[in-house]
């Protein structure tokens, strides 16, 4: 693999989309510079990394952006081809967990938005 090959391997900028990088780039840089102070570095700083985003035609943000984007359509085409099977103890363990938990529920009977309990 030479250089050019990889250099277009990590390029995920293309077309209009660096053309703003670069533009954008050079108007904050430009912005930054003449108004000064904190405001203006942080300006030169974001004109910085859009202007590199643009000049070298790849961005980390978007990469794992896209990366985590793959992975999650990757898992929901997993979860609608592979469906839930519980084992029959599983099954019966919950079911022993629901029975146990509205064993100990209670009913107060006063379910009023109107007349709400008092003491609460």
């Amino acid at each position: 693999m030479n250089l050019k090959s990889i250099k277009q391997s990590s390029q995920n900028v293309h077309g209009w989309e660096r053309a703003a990088s670069i533009a954008g780039g050079l108007f904050f840089l430009g912005k930054g510079l003449s108004r000064g102070g904190i405001g203006g570095l942080l300006q030169v700083a974001m004109g910085g990394m859009a202007l590199a985003r643009g000049v070298t035609g790849h961005c980390e943000a978007k990469r794992v952006l896209c990366e985590l984007d793959e992975h999650s359509k990757h898992a929901e085409g997993r979860s609608h081809h592979m469906p839930l099977h519980r084992s029959e103890s599983d099954q019966q363990q919950l079911q022993r967990s629901a029975q146990a938990a509205t064993e100990t529920a209670t009913v107060t009977g006063n379910d009023s938005l109107r007349n709400p309990p008092t003491g609460v």
